[in-house]
């Protein structure tokens, strides 16, 4: 019983100063940030991060400002009191916003971004030399709950309140109060 109590506050302690160094890696971060070793940050002064932020181990936010001599202008911004669970992947070239009050499942998957794209140009080469394309933002509205395994592709907007269901591929936007689910993800409901 003390024993584990003991290594419980060695792992509060090493998280403390591993978040407190991570942190610096960042364009901004706010009060009570959190994160659990270990975290891979790409293009950090990219990136802004709120108030009461907590990550699990093995989060990659990755806002690339250059691939194959293309340069980009990524923007990551991460609201207020949000919390993501272990092995998610945030890949920015263009602008991902998540709002206030989120919640992120394990092994969630964000990305603005393809490499390439469907002509006989693009596919003539193999995959890690095509050039890097946004369709588009992805927008998170404020109170959101994406389950576990989601998927959310560029160009997408989910509204306020939405629940995102475990394994959906999210290729379209959706209204607030909506519960989503699906490959791809469609509508099951309006909450009202």
């Amino acid at each position: 019983m003390i024993l584990s109590k003991i290594i419980n506050r060695l792992r509060i302690y090493q998280n403390s100063i591993y978040s407190a160094l991570i942190s610096t890696f960042f364009k901004t971060s706010g009060n009570n940030f959190q994160i659990e070793y270990p975290c891979r940050v790409v293009g950090g002064e990219c990136i802004s991060i709120g108030n009461n932020f907590q990550s699990f181990g093995r989060l990659r936010i990755e806002a690339h400002t250059n691939h194959n001599d293309t340069a980009f202008t990524p923007v990551i911004t991460i609201g207020d009191n949000v919390s993501i669970n272990f092995d998610c992947h945030i890949g920015c070239i263009n602008k991902i916003q998540i709002g206030n009050g989120v919640l992120i499942a394990s092994n969630v998957f964000m990305t603005d971004h393809f490499h390439g794209d469907v002509s006989i140009q693009s596919i003539s080469l193999p995959p890690s030399k095509r050039i890097v394309q946004s369709k588009g933002p992805i927008i998170i509205e404020d109170n959101v709950w994406i389950g576990e395994g989601v998927a959310i592709m560029p160009n997408v907007r989910i509204g306020r309140n939405c629940i995102v269901g475990a394994n959906a591929v999210v290729t379209k936007s959706f209204p607030a109060n909506s519960v989503i689910g699906g490959v791809p993800a469609k509508l099951i409901k309006i909450i009202e």
